[in-house]
């Protein structure tokens, strides 16, 4: 089995799964301070129910992804790459929006989960709905924009999950190193160095989304003739050219295939393909210019004068 397609998964999981531990630590130290700790069982019970939520809404859209080809067979080779395309494009712009809205709401992230914390406590006798509310809608944030990538890479299988959970499982001995054992972990730099990361994942998922947006128009040029004039393409010349893609810009099949190491790391992390085409270049290119400028210039513009780590509470 090949696990190289954990790896996106994983640490995307690692970097939202980072995120909610934040807030649930910050929850939990909270309590303890205004002497609480009473409502700890609400706490957990979000988190519970958060993971809860995130998993039935991933059965959800792959019991989409799965029906689209029951309904009506002759159509599944459109509709499945169709729907995993439309899951792509709702993945890139939700965790585009969630890095770029992160990185400049970071530093007021723990002044703003006390604040809620205390407005519940506030509310006494629904002190525990405020807390549970709280928990529930970090974790399940968190856990939708993950649901979405899986969705996104649903032609992967399990691989994807495995990844995913190994994420959770990772971030949430981060939040125990942090919050339990007080070791100083720079999160800044944390969420600096994975938002790169996922910054370039996203970039991949571009290239991938455009390619299954391919895949649904040739399967219904080649089922449909009347839909042939959507194709950029020459029927003579398929071998080099896309349906929608226009013409291939490099095959390095022979030289380094994204199938074998070490071409598939740099796929599933990056977005290489040993096929490219213009448009996926330029899309590639284009969202490495909008969205990683902006996020590059976003976290040097939120770079501390003094090194600090935030503080646990």
């Amino acid at each position: 089995m090949d696990f190289s397609a954990a790896l996106p998964t994983f640490l995307v999981t690692l970097r939202e799964g980072v995120e909610a531990a934040l807030v649930v630590g910050i929850v939990l130290a909270m309590l303890g301070k205004a002497k609480q700790s009473r409502l700890n069982p609400w706490v957990y019970a979000g988190v519970g129910v958060g993971i809860i939520i995130s998993g039935l809404i991933g059965i959800l859209f792959a019991s989409i992804i799965q029906a689209a080809g029951v309904i009506n067979p002759e159509y599944a080779p459109i509709v499945k790459p169709l729907m995993e395309a439309v899951f792509s494009v709702i993945a890139i712009a939700m965790l585009s929006w969630m890095l770029l809205w992160m990185t400049k709401q970071a530093k007021f992230m723990k002044a703003e989960v006390e604040g809620a914390v205390q407005e519940a406590l506030k509310a006494d006798s629904k002190a525990g709905w405020g807390v549970f509310t709280l928990v529930l809608i970090a974790v399940v944030r968190e856990g939708f924009e993950t649901v979405l990538f899986l969705a996104s890479n649903f032609q992967e299988g399990l691989v994807p999950t495995v990844g995913a959970i190994l994420g959770i499982t990772t971030a949430t001995l981060i939040g125990a190193l942090i919050f339990q054992w007080g070791v100083k972990i720079n999160i800044r730099q944390f969420f600096q160095v994975m938002g790169i990361f996922l910054v370039l994942i996203v970039a991949g998922l571009v290239v991938g989304g455009l390619r299954k947006f391919d895949q649904a128009f040739t399967a219904l040029a080649l089922i449909d003739s009347s839909w042939e004039n959507i194709c950029f393409y020459n029927q003579s010349f398929r071998e080099i050219h896309s349906c929608i893609l226009g013409p291939m810009m490099w095959n390095a099949s022979n030289i380094l295939p994204d199938k074998k190491f070490p071409g598939v790391i740099l796929k599933v992390l990056f977005g290489y393909r040993e096929h490219l085409y213009l448009v996926q270049a330029i899309a590639y290119v284009s969202f490495l210019l909008s969205v990683g400028g902006l996020y590059l210039r976003s976290i040097l513009g939120t770079l501390p004068t003094n090194k600090k780590n935030i503080p646990a509470g």
